[in-house]
């Protein structure tokens, strides 16, 4: 026991957390209270706030000094910052060979305690040695060259086993997953949940990672087999995409545990090594790709061990605990994409983030192509016009295929066990890439000319969306079904002329069926958010769709009241352009366009620019609708508006004035109008 109790924060790097468990552990054993993050501190948690409160109550920070520990990008930098500005005591303890100019300047006087290249009961000595001061020996050193052996011990500060020293234990005996990617970044949220989960009880805990296709969900098990691999015996890796060949690859693991009888076949072996898993700890079986639970009914080991299962199908929500898995978040890809080009600027990464939609296959394949040759600004550009081509090639290490041919794999199959599924996800491409509601769906089910929808079937459209969930080319819910916007790209290269016309169709069919409201309400905004993101993705083709050009002006009054200057900017700009280019400078949509315009225009503070666009507006809709139309009293209130903002008030007066007396002749006093300009 040591001669004073501490209270000590353990300060890590996420990819140490082993180290941080095994360390947290022997300092709980021998008295001191521990605060560990992923013991300690709940889902949901402000983590600056606990953090901070960690911070202040500690009389010691245990800081586990690794490369990953002074990694800029990560909280530690705030960690060791704060205890070395409010000068609190700081315990460093280095977990891997180090230089000193691997360490900031102000922490290289500080001294260290290595744990590196030490066996157990050597690091575990250590480590109590530089939290309670040092002590001389009481018995005498083990042999350096033979690591301790590990002895199980009850719960402490964690549940479940007790940590083994990292280092000490080294790979598994049994150990048949693959090297580890050098270049997995982020995902540390998510790693965390998944070892908590994995450590939440004593017995056999299963845990199913499941998402869209080029996700990466494989990734993410081949970095927590590899990060966690020490306190492991066993960690044997299957390919199960073939669920008829589970028997076999759990016989090839019977045979390296010694366990198997060759003459017994296959399916004795198995039922041989799930009775033997049962009675065992430490060991991890990685079911990865797995498809259809069902398949695997009494084939999931049971016993103190871990299965981590990966799997496009969210149907494993109902069997076991499952993390349904997202894109990167864009600091992830950020991070990806500037340690792989390091001379990308975080405007150039961001915008190639968000053209690939922040999926880790596609940023993978798209870092390959680049750096094989090609421009970045050469390949946004294919990826606007040849999405599916560009796709096809450039197929990352570790993935099975390009995104492409993935794509391509799942939809085949889709379309041929379920030919209406198919027809679903190939209308929702041409959509946005937001989610869609189901209810717009259900709204004109007996209008698609796309699908064919049954008209006794009151289940559809719920019965097209699951096999979309279950082949991952959609994530749906009780509300919305959301497509990628890549694999919505690759299905659209893919369509005929014929098929995208009556997609197009169709796509128009909803979008005026749709009513969001009143765009001037805020009860209506959140409606229409979600209506405008998916009318923006159909504005190139609405200049031939007059009915969509009336919902795009709504829209950008929607997006210019509720606030949004800059994407009204960038999509009523784009409108103009187009529209001005193909209906005329007269047209009707186009000065609507215009008056927009020069709104937006005018939130910026171009008050010059607003003015020269409401004048040229307002002289065409005189011209065209006449002096009393409400649209050409809107155009002059506009103008005088923006004489206002010049300073040119005289002037700007006159024409309130007569717009005034225009709206009271032509609506009456009363009319809201009328109310509205005086």
């Amino acid at each position: 026991m040591p001669a004073a109790v501490e209270s000590v924060f353990v300060s890590y790097a996420g990819p140490d957390r082993a180290w941080a468990e095994w360390a947290a552990w022997h300092l709980r054993e021998v008295g001191h209270a521990v605060e560990l993050d992923v013991w300690d501190w709940r889902i949901g948690d402000n983590f600056i706030e606990r953090m901070n409160d960690a911070m202040r109550r500690a009389t010691t920070v245990v800081a586990l000094f690794s490369n990953n520990y002074f990694d800029p990008a990560r909280w530690t930098r705030e960690e060791w910052t704060s205890v070395v500005a409010r000068r609190e005591r700081i315990v460093p303890v280095t977990i891997e060979p180090l230089t000193a100019s691997d360490i900031p300047d102000i922490l290289t006087a500080v001294i260290r305690k290595d744990l590196h290249s030490l066996d157990e009961q050597a690091a575990i000595t250590a480590l109590l040695e530089a939290v309670n001061g040092p002590t001389g020996p009481r018995t005498a050193p083990s042999f350096p060259g033979t690591p301790a052996p590990v002895h199980a011990a009850p719960a402490g500060g964690a549940q479940g086993q007790r940590p083994r020293l990292p280092s000490g234990a080294g790979l598994p005996r049994v150990w048949n997953v693959r090297d580890r990617n050098p270049h997995f970044t982020g995902r540390e949220a998510l790693i965390s949940r998944i070892r908590e989960g994995l450590l939440g009880g004593r017995q056999a805990v299963v845990q199913a990672l499941h998402g869209l296709g080029g996700i990466g969900k494989t990734q993410i098990a081949l970095e927590y087999a590899h990060r966690f691999a020490s306190q492991y015996d066993t960690v044997w890796w299957i390919d199960a995409a073939q669920a008829d060949q589970i028997l076999v690859r759990y016989t090839e693991l019977a045979a390296r545990l010694g366990i198997a009888k060759p003459e017994a076949g296959a399916e004795h072996n198995a039922r041989t090594l799930l009775e033997h898993l049962h009675t065992q700890d430490r060991w991890l079986i990685i079911l990865d790709n797995a498809d259809d639970p069902h398949d695997f009914e009494g084939l999931i080991p049971t016993g103190p061990g871990h299965v981590l299962i990966t799997s496009r199908n969210p149907g494993w929500n109902d069997r076991v605990h499952s993390l349904n898995l997202g894109v990167f978040a864009r600091s992830d890809s950020l991070a990806y994409l500037s340690a792989r080009m390091p001379g990308i600027t975080p405007d150039q990464a961001g915008g190639l983030a968000d053209d690939l939609g922040d999926l880790p296959l596609a940023l993978a394949q798209a870092v390959g192509v680049i750096t094989s040759g090609m421009t970045l600004d050469r390949y946004r550009h294919l990826l606007t016009e040849k999405t599916a081509k560009l796709m096809a090639n450039g197929g990352p290490p570790g993935y099975p295929a390009p995104l492409a041919a993935a794509v391509d794999i799942a939809t085949n199959r889709l379309a041929g066990d379920h030919p209406d599924a198919d027809d679903l996800l190939r209308l929702g491409a041409f959509l946005g890439p937001e989610p869609i509601p189901t209810a717009w769906l259900e709204a004109v089910r007996d209008r698609l000319s796309t699908i064919a929808v049954d008209p006794d079937d009151i289940m559809w459209p719920q019965t097209a969306l699951q096999p979309l969930a279950r082949y991952g080319l959609a994530r749906v819910d009780h509300e919305t079904f959301q497509i990628h916007r890549l694999t919505q790209a690759i299905l659209r290269d893919r369509s005929g002329q014929a098929d995208t016309v009556r997609s197009e169709d169709d796509v128009a069919t909803i979008l005026t069926t749709v009513d969001p409201g009143d765009p001037d309400t805020p009860a209506a905004w959140p409606r229409w958010a979600a209506y405008t993101t998916h009318l923006a993705a159909r504005k190139d083709t609405a200049t031939s769709r007059p009915e969509l050009r009336h919902a795009l002006v709504r829209a950008a009054r929607y997006l210019i009241k509720s606030g949004q200057e800059r994407t009204a900017r960038d999509l009523i700009s784009a409108l103009h352009e187009s529209w001005t280019g193909v209906l005329g400078e007269d047209h009707p949509h186009t000065l609507d366009s215009a008056h927009y315009l020069g709104h937006v225009i005018s939130y910026f503070g171009q008050y010059g620019e607003a003015r020269r666009m409401h004048e040229d507006t307002l002289e065409r809709r005189r011209r065209t609708l006449g002096e009393d139309h409400p649209h050409t009293l809107a155009s002059a209130h506009d103008r005088a508006a923006s004489l206002h903002a010049l300073g040119q008030y005289a002037e700007a007066r006159i024409m309130v004035e007569d717009t005034l007396e225009r709206r009271r002749r032509l609506l009456g006093e009363d009319h809201p109008h009328t109310l509205a300009y005086t």
